[in-house]
C-alpha cells in the first residue's frame, strides 16, 4: 500500500507553486503529445495527399471537438470527485468512485457511438461540407467515432491517475503511443495509400496501445486502486454525484463545441482553401492552448484535493500561482504567433498557396493577443468546477456558444472570415467576466469563513 501511494502527488502539502509544477509539467508535455495525434494527421495528410485531403480533415474539426469534448470532459468531471476523496484520505470511497466511473463510462460510450454514427452524415451536410470532400470527411470522422470506446477508456484511466496527482506515467505512455501514431500515419497514408482513413485508423490503434499501458501500470503499481467485486455494487448517491460532476464538465466542453460546429458551417461556406487554412491555424492555436489547459486542469485538481482537505486558503494561492504561470506562457505565444505565423502555417499544412497562408496567419494574429484573457476564463472556470460550483462555468460556456451563433448570423456576413477570427476573442472576454465575478463571490466566502 505504501509503495503504491508513492505513485501519487498529495497537493494538500508543500508550497503551491512546487506541487502545481510537479503536477503540471508532465501533464503539459502529455498534452503536447496528445495534440500530436491530430497534428500528425493534419501534417502528414497535408504533405502526402494534398490540400483537398487536408480540407476533408479540417471539415470535421468542429464535430471532432463536439464528440470528443464530451469524451474528455466527462472523465475530467469524475477525476474531480476522485481527487476530493484522495485529498480527504477516504480511500474506500475513492475506489468506489473509480468503479462507478467505469460503469458510467461504458454506458456513455455506447450512447455516444450510436448517436455519433447516426448523426455524422446529416451534420456534415448541415455544416455545408463541400461535395468534393464530403465522403472523405465522413469516412475519417466515422472511424474516430467508432473508436470512441478506446478514447473514453484512455481518458478515464488518465483522469484517475491525474486525480491522485500522478501525471508522469500518463506522459510516458503518451510519448510512446504518439510516436507510434506518427509511424502508423506515415505507413498507412504514404506507404499503403489509405488517404484520410489511414490517418484515422492510426489514431485509434495508437490510443488502444496507450490504454493497454495504463491498465498494466495501474494493476502493477497502484495497489490502492485495486478494485473488488464489492466496489462495483451500485451506490446511487455516488453515481448521482459522479454523473452530475461528469456531465457538468462534459456539457461545459460540449456546449463550447456546439458553437464551434455553428462556426464551422460559416467556414465551410468559404470553400476548400479557407477550410484548409482555418484547420492549419486552428491546430497551432489549439496546441498553444495546451499549456493553458494543463494549468487549468492543475488548478482544478489542486482545488479539489484541498477542498476535500478543507484547506481553503491554499486554493486561493493555487489560483494565483497558475494565473501567473499562464501569463508567462501567453507572452511566449504572442511572440511566436505575431512574428512567425506564416512559417508556422507552412510547417503544419505543407501548403505554398499564398491565400491559404495569408488566411491562416490572419486567424493566428487575431487570436493570440487575447490569450491573456483566455487564461482567466480557463483557470477560474476549471477551479470552480473543482470545488463543486458547477452552474456558473456552464453559464459561461452557454454564453460562449451563444456568441458563436450570433457571430454566424451577424458578424461573419458583414466581416467575412475576419468575423470568424474575432468571434472567440469576444466570447473569451464575456466568459472571463462571468467566471471572474463568481470567483470574487467565492473569495468573499473564504474571507468570511476565515474570520
Amino acid at each position: 500500500m505504501e509503495d503504491s501511494v508513492k505513485q501519487t502527488n498529495d497537493m494538500t502539502q508543500g508550497k503551491p507553486i512546487k506541487v502545481i509544477l510537479l503536477f503540471a509539467i508532465p501533464l503539459f508535455f502529455g498534452n503536447i503529445f496528445q495534440q500530436l495525434y491530430n497534428l500528425a494527421d493534419i501534417a502528414i495528410v497535408g504533405h502526402y495527399v494534398g490540400d483537398k485531403a487536408l480540407a476533408a480533415v479540417g471539415a470535421t474539426g468542429s464535430l471532432f471537438g463536439l464528440y470528443f469534448g464530451l469524451v474528455f470532459g466527462i472523465p475530467s468531471g469524475f477525476s474531480v470527485v476522485i481527487a476530493r476523496f484522495f485529498g480527504a484520505k477516504q480511500m474506500d470511497k475513492l475506489k468506489k468512485a473509480v468503479a462507478m466511473s467505469i460503469l458510467i463510462s461504458v454506458a456513455t460510450s455506447i450512447i455516444l457511438a450510436v448517436v455519433g454514427i447516426v448523426s455524422v452524415g446529416p451534420l456534415l451536410k448541415l455544416l455545408n461540407t463541400p461535395d468534393s470532400i464530403f465522403e472523405a470527411a465522413k469516412g475519417y470522422i466515422s472511424i474516430l467515432i467508432l473508436g470512441i470506446f478506446i478514447t473514453m477508456a484512455y481518458n478515464v484511466l488518465n483522469g484517475i491517475l491525474r486525480a491522485v496527482g500522478n501525471t508522469v506515467m500518463p506522459l510516458v505512455f503518451l510519448i510512446i503511443s504518439s510516436l507510434l501514431n506518427v509511424f502508423l500515419d506515415i505507413f498507412f497514408v504514404s506507404t499503403l495509400k489509405m488517404g484520410v482513413n489511414g490517418a484515422a485508423y492510426a489514431t485509434v490503434i495508437a490510443q488502444l496501445f496507450s490504454v493497454g499501458l495504463c491498465i498494466v501500470y495501474i494493476v502493477r503499481k497502484c495497489g490502492f486502486l485495486k478494485l473488488s467485486k464489492d466496489d462495483f455494487a451500485l451506490d446511487y448517491l455516488l453515481l448521482k454525484e459522479l454523473f452530475s460532476s461528469g456531465m457538468s464538465m462534459g456539457i461545459m466542453f460540449a456546449i463550447v463545441s456546439i458553437g464551434s460546429v455553428a462556426l464551422q458551417s460559416a467556414i465551410n461556406g468559404f470553400g476548400e482553401i479557407t477550410i484548409a487554412a482555418h484547420i492549419s491555424a486552428r491546430k497551432f492555436v489549439e496546441s498553444m492552448m495546451m499549456p493553458l489547459s494543463t494549468l487549468s486542469m492543475s488548478a482544478s485538481t489542486f482545488a479539489s484535493q484541498n477542498f476535500g482537505a478543507k484547506k481553503f486558503d491554499r486554493i486561493k494561492k493555487g489560483i494565483l500561482t497558475t494565473l501567473l504561470l499562464a501569463a508567462v506562457w501567453s507572452g511566449v505565444v504572442n511572440v511566436l504567433g505575431l512574428l512567425f505565423s506564416k512559417q508556422i502555417v507552412y510547417l503544419i499544412s505543407g501548403s505554398t498557396n499564398e491565400i491559404l497562408v495569408k488566411t491562416a496567419s490572419l486567424y493566428i494574429k487575431t487570436n493570440v493577443p487575447f490569450f491573456f484573457i483566455l487564461i482567466v476564463l480557463l483557470i477560474l472556470r476549471m477551479t470552480l468546477q473543482g470545488i463543486g460550483r458547477k452552474l456558473v462555468p456552464i453559464i459561461a460556456s452557454i454564453t460562449e456558444v451563444t456568441g458563436k451563433f450570433l457571430s454566424v448570423f451577424f458578424l461573419v456576413p458583414i466581416l467575412g472570415y475576419l468575423g470568424v477570427c474575432l468571434t472567440e476573442p469576444i466570447t473569451w472576454i464575456v466568459g472571463a467576466i462571468i467566471v471572474g465575478v463568481e470567483f470574487q463571490r467565492f473569495n468573499k466566502m473564504l474571507l468570511e469563513d476565515s474570520d
